[in-house]
Protein backbone atom coordinates (compact mmCIF):
# COMPACT_ATOMS: atom_id res chain seq x y z
CA UNK A 1 0.00 0.00 0.00
CA UNK A 2 2.84 2.39 0.79
CA UNK A 3 4.26 1.67 -2.67
CA UNK A 4 0.92 2.62 -4.29
CA UNK A 5 0.69 5.80 -2.25
CA UNK A 6 4.18 6.72 -3.44
CA UNK A 7 3.19 6.10 -7.07
CA UNK A 8 0.00 8.12 -6.57
CA UNK A 9 2.00 10.97 -5.02
CA UNK A 10 4.49 11.02 -7.91
CA UNK A 11 1.71 11.02 -10.52
CA UNK A 12 -0.33 13.65 -8.67
CA UNK A 13 2.75 15.87 -8.15
CA UNK A 14 3.74 15.64 -11.80
CA UNK A 15 0.20 16.51 -12.88
CA UNK A 16 0.07 19.48 -10.55
CA UNK A 17 3.45 20.76 -11.72
CA UNK A 18 2.44 20.80 -15.38
CA UNK A 19 -1.22 21.72 -15.18
CA UNK A 20 -0.83 25.43 -14.38
CA UNK A 21 -1.41 27.89 -17.18
CA UNK A 22 1.82 29.68 -18.02
CA UNK A 23 0.77 33.00 -19.43
CA UNK A 24 2.99 34.50 -22.07
CA UNK A 25 5.25 37.22 -20.69
CA UNK A 26 5.34 40.49 -22.62
CA UNK A 27 8.19 39.84 -25.03
CA UNK A 28 9.10 42.37 -27.68
CA UNK A 29 10.89 41.96 -30.98
CA UNK A 30 12.53 44.45 -33.30
CA UNK A 31 10.15 44.79 -36.27
CA UNK A 32 11.38 44.18 -39.80
CA UNK A 33 9.50 47.40 -40.68
CA UNK A 34 11.26 49.37 -37.94
CA UNK A 35 10.06 49.94 -34.42
CA UNK A 36 8.98 47.24 -32.05
CA UNK A 37 6.49 44.39 -31.98
CA UNK A 38 5.16 43.53 -28.52
CA UNK A 39 3.47 40.17 -28.12
CA UNK A 40 1.31 41.86 -25.49
CA UNK A 41 -0.31 43.81 -28.34
CA UNK A 42 -1.73 40.50 -29.58
CA UNK A 43 -3.62 39.67 -26.36
CA UNK A 44 -7.12 38.52 -27.12
CA UNK A 45 -5.96 37.09 -30.46
CA UNK A 46 -4.74 33.68 -31.53
CA UNK A 47 -1.06 33.95 -32.50
CA UNK A 48 0.97 31.62 -34.69
CA UNK A 49 4.70 32.34 -34.27
CA UNK A 50 6.96 30.77 -36.90
CA UNK A 51 10.73 30.91 -37.22
CA UNK A 52 11.36 31.40 -40.91
CA UNK A 53 14.19 31.32 -43.47
CA UNK A 54 14.36 32.55 -47.05
CA UNK A 55 16.69 29.89 -48.43
CA UNK A 56 15.21 26.70 -46.96
CA UNK A 57 13.43 23.76 -48.54
CA UNK A 58 10.39 24.77 -46.46
CA UNK A 59 10.42 28.41 -47.63
CA UNK A 60 7.33 27.71 -49.73
CA UNK A 61 5.42 27.60 -46.43
CA UNK A 62 5.42 31.40 -46.54
CA UNK A 63 2.57 31.02 -49.05
CA UNK A 64 0.58 28.92 -46.58
CA UNK A 65 1.30 31.28 -43.69
CA UNK A 66 0.05 34.22 -45.75
CA UNK A 67 -3.04 32.20 -46.77
CA UNK A 68 -3.80 31.48 -43.09
CA UNK A 69 -3.38 35.15 -42.24
CA UNK A 70 -5.64 36.22 -45.11
CA UNK A 71 -8.29 33.65 -44.19
CA UNK A 72 -8.44 34.17 -40.42
CA UNK A 73 -7.08 37.65 -39.74
CA UNK A 74 -10.56 39.17 -39.43
CA UNK A 75 -11.51 36.42 -36.95
CA UNK A 76 -8.55 37.23 -34.70
CA UNK A 77 -5.51 35.30 -36.00
CA UNK A 78 -2.08 36.91 -36.07
CA UNK A 79 0.69 35.16 -37.96
CA UNK A 80 4.05 36.39 -36.72
CA UNK A 81 7.23 35.51 -38.63
CA UNK A 82 10.62 35.42 -36.95
CA UNK A 83 13.36 35.16 -39.60
CA UNK A 84 16.43 33.40 -38.25
CA UNK A 85 19.85 32.57 -39.66
CA UNK A 86 20.48 29.96 -36.95
CA UNK A 87 20.25 27.13 -39.49
CA UNK A 88 22.34 29.03 -42.07
CA UNK A 89 19.49 29.49 -44.53
CA UNK A 90 18.52 33.12 -44.02
CA UNK A 91 19.91 36.40 -45.24
CA UNK A 92 21.84 38.27 -42.57
CA UNK A 93 20.23 41.58 -43.53
CA UNK A 94 16.62 42.12 -42.47
CA UNK A 95 15.96 44.41 -45.45
CA UNK A 96 16.88 41.56 -47.83
CA UNK A 97 14.50 39.25 -45.96
CA UNK A 98 11.70 41.83 -46.16
CA UNK A 99 12.19 42.34 -49.90
CA UNK A 100 12.38 38.59 -50.54
CA UNK A 101 9.15 37.96 -48.63
CA UNK A 102 7.22 40.81 -50.24
CA UNK A 103 8.36 40.09 -53.82
CA UNK A 104 8.05 36.30 -53.73
CA UNK A 105 5.11 35.74 -51.38
CA UNK A 106 3.33 39.06 -50.88
CA UNK A 107 3.86 38.76 -47.12
CA UNK A 108 2.03 41.40 -45.10
CA UNK A 109 1.81 39.72 -41.70
CA UNK A 110 4.07 41.10 -38.97
CA UNK A 111 7.69 39.96 -38.95
CA UNK A 112 10.67 40.60 -36.75
CA UNK A 113 14.16 41.45 -37.84
CA UNK A 114 16.51 38.48 -38.27
CA UNK A 115 16.54 36.97 -34.77
CA UNK A 116 18.44 34.22 -32.98
CA UNK A 117 16.03 31.42 -31.94
CA UNK A 118 18.32 28.68 -30.59
CA UNK A 119 21.40 28.44 -28.42
CA UNK A 120 23.28 31.07 -26.48
CA UNK A 121 21.97 34.55 -27.08
CA UNK A 122 18.63 33.36 -28.43
CA UNK A 123 15.71 35.74 -28.09
CA UNK A 124 14.10 35.71 -24.60
CA UNK A 125 10.83 34.38 -26.12
CA UNK A 126 12.64 31.28 -27.38
CA UNK A 127 14.54 30.90 -24.10
CA UNK A 128 11.17 31.02 -22.32
CA UNK A 129 9.71 28.39 -24.67
CA UNK A 130 12.68 26.16 -23.95
CA UNK A 131 12.49 26.61 -20.18
CA UNK A 132 8.70 26.49 -19.76
CA UNK A 133 7.64 24.11 -22.54
CA UNK A 134 10.83 22.27 -23.43
CA UNK A 135 10.39 23.50 -27.01
CA UNK A 136 13.30 24.54 -29.20
CA UNK A 137 13.08 24.96 -32.96
CA UNK A 138 14.93 22.09 -34.55
CA UNK A 139 14.79 23.63 -37.99
CA UNK A 140 13.20 26.50 -39.88
CA UNK A 141 9.41 26.86 -39.98
CA UNK A 142 8.71 25.45 -36.53
CA UNK A 143 5.42 26.87 -35.31
CA UNK A 144 4.10 27.89 -31.89
CA UNK A 145 0.35 28.35 -31.44
CA UNK A 146 -0.72 30.72 -28.66
CA UNK A 147 -4.29 31.10 -27.39
CA UNK A 148 -6.19 34.35 -26.88
CA UNK A 149 -5.22 34.20 -23.20
CA UNK A 150 -1.52 33.95 -23.95
CA UNK A 151 -1.06 30.24 -23.32
CA UNK A 152 1.11 28.12 -25.62
CA UNK A 153 -1.31 25.39 -26.65
CA UNK A 154 0.59 23.57 -29.38
CA UNK A 155 3.86 23.43 -31.26
CA UNK A 156 4.41 22.08 -34.74
CA UNK A 157 7.55 21.01 -36.56
CA UNK A 158 8.67 22.12 -39.98
CA UNK A 159 6.90 19.27 -41.76
CA UNK A 160 3.45 20.43 -40.60
CA UNK A 161 2.27 22.72 -43.36
CA UNK A 162 0.38 25.88 -42.39
CA UNK A 163 -2.56 24.85 -44.57
CA UNK A 164 -2.75 21.29 -43.22
CA UNK A 165 -5.98 20.06 -41.65
CA UNK A 166 -4.15 19.59 -38.35
CA UNK A 167 -3.06 23.25 -38.28
CA UNK A 168 -6.40 24.63 -39.47
CA UNK A 169 -8.36 22.58 -36.94
CA UNK A 170 -6.17 23.81 -34.07
CA UNK A 171 -6.51 27.44 -35.17
CA UNK A 172 -10.28 27.27 -35.74
CA UNK A 173 -10.80 25.66 -32.32
CA UNK A 174 -8.92 28.52 -30.63
CA UNK A 175 -10.67 31.21 -32.64
CA UNK A 176 -14.06 29.83 -31.51
CA UNK A 177 -13.12 30.09 -27.81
Amino acid sequence: MIKWLGVFFVIFSATQATSGVRELPNFSFASIDGGEIKLDDFKGKVVLVTNTASKCGFTGQYKGLQALYDKYQDEGLVVFGVPSADFRQEYQDSEEVKNFCEVNFGINFPMSEVTKVVGNGSHPFYQWLSNEYNFKPRWNFNKVLISKTGEVVNTFGATVRPTSEKMNAAIVALLKN
